[in-house]
């Protein structure tokens, strides 16, 4: 039995100390410029008294009303306590409790990047409602609070109401829109621009989540109506609309001339010489012009001026040292960038308040400093009855794996819930209880079970931490505290010899001597690195011998054209003669070897013609109610693509569809909705997939959506033990296994299903022609799904000419945004903020370094770079103990920088990650930096890759050819264009 780092019957039948209070009634002083310190707050618990708090302040407020705002350190805690906060206050009487946030620019100081539209959309929504707000909690990190922000008087100015009915005069509206920084365009697609079309006005105001088309009868506006951006169909009508201005500055003519007359006087030299200046004067609003906000008004103000007068300000631990932090930052930046004169900085006091300034602020409110620890007892401190939550993790080598759990729940003599991150979650968890004869209740959310009289109870949270309460006696148990350290106890692989034609990837590896291969020239023998000088350049190449004397030199940087002979034994290795033509013959007969392959692959592709397949027969309830649990709303192409997969499979044709789309598109949603038709059917289900981390996430994910349905689904890769293999082949070959998701090991021979129905391949690209096949001419009959971002040149001409069906996924989700792609030499202080741009918006970063020789190193050396960083390396040689902790650290935002190799290429969906940084981008083909690049940008937040290369002249030509499409292909959905253009190139290079 495991011991509990925690005894709860330390607390049991305990009175508590008087010094303590509950954390469910605190008591608020309603005196401005009162502060109190609220201490012993540990686990989750600041989220809990916050929502208290907000509530309590509401009940005394009466009809005045008091919010309550809260100051975090930085943006991952601000969005933490977003979730929780909501979590704690949901359930209550009457209307929710509101939580806002106040979101950052995502840029860093003087930065010369430019906040998106979305996020000065979130912002303005939120200066709009300030001023008026009566009730709920604003959410603020302390370095956006400390920026100064536009005069009041600038968003009541530029703030205006269209009503239905109302008299609107066109071209009187289409300057004031303009005034107000709305672009003029074809088409509405995102926050702040508009378009005029005869009589109709389409606009997306800042602030809303949709946009609007005014209909005008001569003068009179006649309807309003909401519309979609990729339809452009009308939906709701709606009686008005408030327009908010474009941006959090004028940009007017006066607003221009007032800029230029501040610059003149703020910056010494010619003006003319700057050109932010000279944007700015020609009407174009340059990247980072927010920095130089002070400069288009007489006077700011700060977030502060606009809170209603009477709002409670609650601090977090950490605020203190937050603002040495970001002041260090801020001046170490401006005295790195103050001595451009293309673009001179504004001193840090005219855009940031002070510390001073800050204190003096919440010296104006009623303040509460919280702590997670006990404080001294002293007047205006209060602590609380609660605990640090036991860590009861889950150990699934023991012959008990929920021992730690079950002894709390045996010890614990108060009620306790658990939360679940998801529903698949909920249902593993229910399923060790259900062992276990414990039966916890569902219930809705935190005050469903205060409301209750359950003693064990279960919902779906994702919290980051428990809580454990003396006074009420409560427990609340997050899955962080069941699995979030859980990891495999498995021997470390043997290591396997590698492949006899496997690319060189270091000179180490080849001894003189060697026979080798070079890609254009064939069977030579390795003699050995010579220094060479040409010109002015110096360079070391490696020296190859063939038939009859003759030497090749080939440059390091050619390094991957050379690989490993494999055939007869070192010493008789059949040299090739240069110019020969000996290895083009060689290289022919190989070509004539894949001509019987593909007349193979026309042979199966001809039994699955002429014979039927299955036809599916679905409840149309059933399906309708798993389509409904799909928690986003389908684009008209994964629609379509939906559709076409429902028709094949109903047809009594064998399927064998291609979905391609980007990475994040839906494709995966389609490929649940055909398992789900076929495992109704009582048909076995098999998902192949080419790496084990895109395995556990498939896994994860078909749990949690096929959590409410009867269908039991496992996964084989080599995160699972011998036993839970073994465990599910008996479970295939009987029948007991709905759904398998995998790697190759799917393909093996040994493995028997008893009534395989469909095959899910994802990313097709990354297996051989033969694996892929293998399903096909062992059931010709099978259903097949293929699904890919960028398919292979084969599987494109196989979809365009009719033998494979094909749909194409091409429409983003809402508000994604597409990656900015920057192609840039090492650059140590590019390379910091890319870092720190993403890290201080609470962001994380994939740092790819494709060598795991020298991984460690890279690891140091970034460390030493961004000590704000935390860092940790994965790679494919870990073992499995090791890689799948780091990942779960990872996927839970534990440390905030990988660096790792191609093992992320496919299956790591973490939408906090952000920022991708390739190293040496030269070393991958087309396909490789798509799929690499679609690991960030999968959330609405600005996603960047940066791609780190050697000078151009050492880079071969297709590198650069390669480099500059995939900086040129920027658009959402080009994963096909990207395949078009890789068929393109692969002709040119033949």
């Amino acid at each position: 039995m495991c011991g509990l780092d925690f005894d709860p019957s330390a607390t049991r039948g305990q009175p508590m100390p008087e010094s303590q209070h509950n954390i469910l009634s605190p008591s608020l002083d309603p005196q401005p410029g009162h502060r109190s310190r609220w201490g012993q707050l540990y686990g989750s618990s600041d989220a809990l008294i916050i929502a208290r708090a907000a509530l309590l302040a509401q009940q005394q407020a009466g009809e005045n009303g008091k919010p309550v705002m809260v100051i975090t350190p930085d943006t991952p805690t601000a969005t933490r306590l977003e979730y929780e906060v909501q979590f704690y206050a949901r359930g209550t009487t009457g209307d929710a409790l509101p939580v806002l946030t106040f979101p950052d620019w995502e840029t860093l100081p003087y930065d010369v990047f430019s906040p998106h539209q979305d996020i000065i959309s979130d912002r303005l929504a939120t200066l709009a409602r300030l001023p008026e707000l009566q009730r709920g909690v604003l959410i603020v990190p302390l370095p956006t609070l400390l920026h100064r922000l536009a005069p009041r008087s600038f968003l009541d100015g530029n703030c205006f109401l269209i009503d239905v009915g109302q008299t609107l005069d066109l071209p009187s509206m289409r300057r004031r829109l303009d005034t107000a920084g709305y672009r003029r365009v074809d088409q509405v697609i995102e926050h702040g621009e508009f378009a005029v079309r005869g009589s109709l006005i389409d606009l997306f105001p800042m602030g809303q989540s949709q946009p609007y088309r005014i209909e005008l009868f001569d003068d009179e506006v006649e309807s309003i109506r909401s519309f979609d951006t990729e339809t452009q169909r009308s939906i709701d009508k709606v009686d008005n609309i408030q327009l908010l201005p474009a941006r959090e500055f004028p940009f007017t003519d006066d607003a221009i001339t007032r800029f230029r007359q501040h610059y003149r006087i703020l910056f010494e030299g010619d003006p003319q010489a700057s050109t932010i200046y000279r944007e700015v004067s020609n009407g174009n609003t340059p990247p980072g012009i927010e920095y130089y906000l002070p400069l288009f008004f007489e006077q700011t103000e700060s977030l502060f001026d606009y809170l209603p007068k009477h709002c409670e300000i609650i601090t977090l631990d950490g605020v203190q040292e937050a603002i040495d932090a970001f002041w260090n930052d801020v001046e170490g930046r401006y005295e790195q960038a103050r001595y451009d004169t293309s673009r001179p900085l504004m001193e840090p006091k005219r855009l940031f308040l002070r510390e001073n300034e800050f204190f003096e602020h919440i010296g104006k409110h009623t303040h509460i400093a919280l702590q997670h620890f006990e404080i001294p007892a002293k007047a205006g401190v209060r602590n609380f009855a609660t605990s640090a939550p036991p860590r009861l993790t889950l150990d699934a080598r023991a012959e008990q794996p929920s021992a730690r759990l079950l002894k709390f729940l045996t010890e614990f003599s108060g009620r306790v819930l658990l939360c679940a991150e998801s529903t698949g979650r909920r249902e593993t968890l229910l399923e060790i209880l259900k062992n276990a004869q414990l039966h916890p209740e569902p219930v809705a959310n935190w005050n469903a079970f205060l409301d209750s009289d359950s003693t064990l109870a279960i919902t779906v949270a994702a919290l980051e931490d428990g809580l454990l309460l003396s006074e009420p006696h409560i427990a609340l148990i997050a899955e962080p505290q069941l699995f979030g350290e859980q990891v495999l106890q498995q021997r470390r692989r043997q290591r396997k010899a590698r492949d006899a034609d496997q690319v060189i990837k270091n000179l180490v590896e080849l001894e003189v001597g060697a026979p080798v291969v070079h890609e254009d020239n064939g069977v030579g023998r390795y003699l050995g690195l010579q220094t060479i000088t040409r010109g002015d350049m110096t360079q070391e190449f490696l020296t190859l011998e063939y038939a009859g004397g003759d030497k090749l030199f080939v440059p390091v940087s050619h390094l991957h054209l050379i690989s490993r002979y494999s055939g007869a034994s070192p010493e008789s290795a059949p040299l090739h003669r240069l110019g020969s033509g000996q290895w083009e013959k060689a290289k022919r007969r190989a070509r004539e070897k894949v001509r019987d392959v593909a007349a193979e692959l026309l042979s199966i592709y001809a039994q699955r013609e002429a014979r039927k397949g299955y036809a599916y027969h679905v409840d149309d309830d059933q399906y309708a109610a798993f389509c409904a649990a799909f928690p986003f709303e389908e684009t008209p192409d994964q629609q379509d693509a939906i559709e076409g997969v429902y028709n094949d499979l109903c047809s009594d044709k064998p399927m064998d569809r291609l979905i391609c789309g980007d990475v994040g598109f839906g494709k995966t949603e389609v490929a649940m909705r055909a398992a789900f038709i076929a495992a109704q059917e009582g048909k076995q289900v098999a998902m192949l997939v080419p790496t084990t981390l895109l395995a556990q996430q498939h896994f994860e994910n078909f749990q949690d959506r096929f959590a409410d349905w009867p269908i039991r689904i496992a996964s084989v890769s080599r995160f699972r033990s011998k036993k839970e293999q073994n465990e599910v082949l008996v479970g295939l070959e009987s029948g007991n296994i709905d759904i398998i998701i995998g790697t190759h090991k799917l393909i093996h021979g040994d493995i028997q299903y008893k009534r395989l129905g469909l095959v899910i391949i994802d990313e097709e690209h990354r297996f051989g022609v033969r694996q892929k096949d293998r399903f096909k001419a062992l059931r010709s009959e099978v259903d097949v799904l293929t699904m890919t971002a960028t398919p292979i040149p084969r599987t494109l001409n196989m979809s365009l000419s009719g033998i494979r069906d094909l749909s194409i996924i091409a429409t983003a989700p809402a508000r994604r945004l597409a990656v900015k792609t920057f192609v840039s030499q090492w650059n140590d202080t590019l390379l910091k903020e890319a870092c720190l741009r993403e890290i201080r918006r609470g962001g994380q970063v994939f740092f790819l370094h494709n060598s795991v020789d020298t991984i460690e190193r890279m690891r140091r050396e970034l460390e030493e770079l961004i000590p704000e960083a935390k860092v940790k390396t994965a790679h494919g040689q870990m073992r499995e103990r090791e890689l799948e902790q780091v990942m779960a650290d990872f996927y839970h935002h534990r440390f905030n920088v990988l660096v790792c190799s191609t093992i992320i290429e496919t299956g790591i969906d973490i939408p906090s990650a952000n920022t991708i940084i390739i190293n040496r981008a030269d070393k991958f083909g087309l396909a490789q930096l798509y799929q690499l690049r679609g690991r960030v940008g999968r959330s609405h937040h600005q996603a960047y890759a940066y791609l780190v290369v050697p000078p151009k002249k050492v880079m071969t030509a297709d590198a650069v050819k390669r480099l500059e499409a995939i900086e040129s292909i920027q658009d959402l959905g080009a994963g096909f264009t990207l395949a078009t253009h890789w068929k393109s190139v692969a002709r040119a290079s033949c």
